[in-house]
């Protein structure tokens, strides 16, 4: 079968398109996870501390030039060095110098350098939102073309002359090369990606001892935890008291508002400033307004899981549980600060233990 050759033209703008790299959405989740803990953990170290500053004689060593120097190593990084294991540590190192560096974003958008300014939590909050978005979008399966074949074939040569290409990464760069061949348009492409098959076919390189990561280890003897402690019917007790207990939690403050009631917080620390109703009134209604009405849902969720409407329960509550995470979150935090980070981090573990609790126990 004769390919038909693209105008140049074309194959010139093909040629500039940027191509996804192979294991993107691993590095991205890294990244965030490094990201989320440099916040927490600076936060939660300087209020142990008492804020204490770098520097003395007029100077003020802020955590924000440690964050541009991170930055800057992770830059840098993936210019010397070609390894693959650069752009994971580059995605950690850059995580960290991120979160140093946006946690004081309140300093920078302030006149007086207000470190606690009501708005700094929720922008930095928005901006690791907004990454998340990446990272969802680039962690969906994409179809390639015989160009990203390669890209993704090639990268994976990096193993090979490395001596770390196992049995199965093996199996999956032959194939890659075999779908570059087959949908390339180019006879040389097409040429390049026989050879490259050829020769990875022919290899015979030292492999690696075939055995159990530390990462697979870890996800085996959780896998197998899950399945001891937590059956069926304790599984969705655990989501029934997840549920409840947030839900408790977001009616505290509406409860205290409205009725004068003092219900027991689950989290009793926070960082920074708390703010009240003085400080900006009609955004404090409108948090009491999203307390109230998604602690109440959730309340639905935990009561319809419990009698027994399974499916309708955890549905309500996870759109609950996104509405919190992602708009509840944003407005508390203005009052809140990086306290609301602890409630945030249960919402998800709740949310994520309901997407479990269906993928292993479907209909």
């Amino acid at each position: 079968m004769t390919r038909r050759k693209a105008p140049p033209e074309r194959e010139r703008r093909r040629a500039r398109t940027p191509v996804r790299r192979e294991g993107a959405q691993v590095h991205l989740l890294l990244m965030l996870l490094s990201f989320a803990g440099s916040v927490f953990a600076t936060r939660a170290f300087l209020t142990v501390t008492g804020y204490p500053q770098m520097g003395g004689g007029g100077f003020h060593i802020a955590h924000v030039l440690w964050g541009g120097l991170l930055l800057f190593a992770a830059a840098i990084l993936p210019l010397i060095w070609a390894n693959r294991w650069v752009y994971r540590a580059g995605a950690v190192v850059s995580g960290v110098g991120v979160g140093l560096f946006i946690d004081e974003v309140g300093k920078f958008i302030t006149a007086t350098n207000d470190y606690f300014f009501p708005a700094a939590a929720p922008i930095v909050y928005a901006f690791f939102l907004l990454t998340v978005l990446v990272y969802l979008r680039v962690r969906r399966p994409k179809e390639l073309d015989a160009r990203a074949e390669l890209y993704a074939a090639l990268d994976g040569m990096e193993e090979m002359l490395d001596g770390d290409l196992g049995r199965e990464e093996r199996t999956e760069l032959l194939e890659r090369l075999r779908r570059a061949e087959a949908k390339s348009a180019e006879p040389e492409l097409a040429r390049l990606a026989r050879a490259l098959r050829g020769f990875v076919a022919r290899s015979r390189r030292p492999r690696p001892v075939e055995g159990e990561g530390i990462w697979a280890r870890g996800v085996r003897l959780l896998l197998d935890w899950e399945q001891r402690f937590f059956p069926r019917g304790r599984y969705q007790a655990a989501l029934v008291g997840g549920l409840a207990g947030l839900a408790l939690l977001a009616l505290k403050d509406p409860g205290e508002t409205l009725f004068g009631a003092s219900l027991p917080g689950l989290f009793g620390t926070f960082t920074g400033r708390r703010l009240g109703l003085e400080a900006a009134p009609r955004l404090f209604a409108l948090r009491i307004s999203l307390e109230l009405a998604i602690g109440l849902v959730l309340i639905l969720a935990a009561a319809l899981v419990l009698l027994g409407r399974e499916k309708a329960g955890l549905a309500i509550g996870t759109l609950a549980l996104l509405l919190s995470l992602t708009v509840m979150n944003l407005v508390v935090m203005y009052f809140e600060q990086f306290s609301t980070i602890v409630t945030a981090a249960v919402q998800l573990v709740v949310l994520l233990g309901i997407f479990r609790f269906r993928a292993r126990f479907p209909g």
